[in-house]
Protein backbone atom coordinates (compact mmCIF):
# COMPACT_ATOMS: atom_id res chain seq x y z
CA UNK A 1 0.00 0.00 0.00
CA UNK A 2 1.15 3.74 -0.73
CA UNK A 3 1.41 5.64 2.01
CA UNK A 4 1.65 8.93 -0.13
CA UNK A 5 -0.35 12.03 0.67
CA UNK A 6 -2.23 12.40 -2.25
CA UNK A 7 -0.54 15.18 -4.52
CA UNK A 8 -2.91 18.03 -4.29
CA UNK A 9 -2.84 17.79 -0.52
CA UNK A 10 0.91 17.65 -0.24
CA UNK A 11 1.12 20.72 -2.72
CA UNK A 12 -0.87 22.81 -0.25
CA UNK A 13 1.71 21.73 2.71
CA UNK A 14 4.35 22.75 0.36
CA UNK A 15 2.55 25.96 0.00
CA UNK A 16 2.08 26.35 3.62
CA UNK A 17 5.43 25.80 4.06
CA UNK A 18 6.76 28.46 2.05
CA UNK A 19 4.72 30.83 3.55
CA UNK A 20 5.88 29.63 7.09
CA UNK A 21 9.23 30.77 5.79
CA UNK A 22 8.48 34.02 5.38
CA UNK A 23 8.07 33.34 1.28
CA UNK A 24 5.27 32.24 -0.73
CA UNK A 25 4.22 29.78 -3.42
CA UNK A 26 1.89 29.45 -6.51
CA UNK A 27 1.11 26.61 -8.73
CA UNK A 28 2.13 26.64 -12.40
CA UNK A 29 0.27 23.66 -13.31
CA UNK A 30 -1.82 21.37 -11.87
CA UNK A 31 -1.29 17.57 -12.41
CA UNK A 32 -3.36 14.60 -11.53
CA UNK A 33 -5.16 15.18 -8.32
CA UNK A 34 -4.11 12.39 -6.26
CA UNK A 35 -0.67 10.42 -7.56
CA UNK A 36 0.53 13.66 -9.76
CA UNK A 37 4.42 14.25 -9.99
CA UNK A 38 5.51 17.16 -7.68
CA UNK A 39 7.78 19.73 -8.95
CA UNK A 40 9.44 22.64 -7.33
CA UNK A 41 11.06 25.79 -9.08
CA UNK A 42 12.96 27.89 -6.33
CA UNK A 43 13.08 31.20 -7.44
CA UNK A 44 16.85 32.15 -6.82
CA UNK A 45 16.98 35.44 -4.57
CA UNK A 46 20.60 35.78 -4.83
CA UNK A 47 21.11 32.17 -6.96
CA UNK A 48 20.00 30.84 -9.96
CA UNK A 49 16.68 29.66 -10.37
CA UNK A 50 16.81 26.12 -9.27
CA UNK A 51 14.08 22.92 -9.81
CA UNK A 52 14.03 20.36 -7.56
CA UNK A 53 11.87 17.29 -8.24
CA UNK A 54 11.83 13.92 -5.97
CA UNK A 55 14.47 10.97 -6.59
CA UNK A 56 14.56 7.35 -4.73
CA UNK A 57 17.39 7.84 -1.87
CA UNK A 58 19.74 4.47 -0.94
CA UNK A 59 17.98 4.43 2.78
CA UNK A 60 14.30 3.81 0.55
CA UNK A 61 13.07 7.84 1.15
CA UNK A 62 12.28 9.92 -1.33
CA UNK A 63 14.18 13.41 -1.26
CA UNK A 64 13.54 16.38 -3.38
CA UNK A 65 17.14 17.16 -5.18
CA UNK A 66 18.22 19.35 -7.36
CA UNK A 67 17.32 18.69 -10.99
CA UNK A 68 18.09 21.32 -13.11
CA UNK A 69 19.57 25.02 -12.05
CA UNK A 70 18.62 28.23 -14.58
CA UNK A 71 21.57 29.57 -16.96
CA UNK A 72 21.87 33.05 -16.21
CA UNK A 73 23.46 33.93 -19.75
CA UNK A 74 20.49 31.99 -21.08
CA UNK A 75 17.08 32.09 -19.25
CA UNK A 76 14.79 31.36 -21.89
CA UNK A 77 16.46 27.91 -22.05
CA UNK A 78 15.31 27.14 -18.38
CA UNK A 79 11.98 28.44 -18.93
CA UNK A 80 11.58 26.19 -22.51
CA UNK A 81 12.93 22.91 -20.09
CA UNK A 82 10.08 24.04 -17.01
CA UNK A 83 7.63 24.05 -20.45
CA UNK A 84 8.71 20.63 -21.96
CA UNK A 85 8.94 18.69 -18.37
CA UNK A 86 5.14 19.93 -18.60
CA UNK A 87 4.37 18.52 -22.07
CA UNK A 88 6.11 15.07 -21.47
CA UNK A 89 4.10 14.57 -18.05
CA UNK A 90 0.66 15.64 -17.88
CA UNK A 91 0.24 14.36 -14.51
CA UNK A 92 2.78 17.06 -13.26
CA UNK A 93 2.10 19.64 -10.57
CA UNK A 94 5.07 22.45 -10.93
CA UNK A 95 4.73 24.73 -7.78
CA UNK A 96 7.13 28.05 -7.67
CA UNK A 97 8.43 28.87 -4.61
CA UNK A 98 10.09 32.38 -3.50
CA UNK A 99 12.10 31.76 -0.05
CA UNK A 100 15.06 33.41 1.94
CA UNK A 101 16.64 29.80 2.69
CA UNK A 102 16.50 27.48 0.15
CA UNK A 103 18.82 24.48 1.85
CA UNK A 104 16.27 25.55 4.85
CA UNK A 105 12.94 24.60 2.85
CA UNK A 106 14.00 21.81 0.82
CA UNK A 107 15.43 20.23 4.37
CA UNK A 108 12.09 20.64 6.04
CA UNK A 109 10.04 19.01 3.38
CA UNK A 110 9.28 15.41 3.71
CA UNK A 111 10.93 12.69 2.50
Amino acid sequence: MDSRLPAHLEVGAIRRLAESQGGFATVLSRGERDAGTIAIVIIGRDKPDALFERMPQLDGTRAFVRVKEEDIENKQEFTEYLNQRRERDPDLWLIEVNVADEERFIAALPG
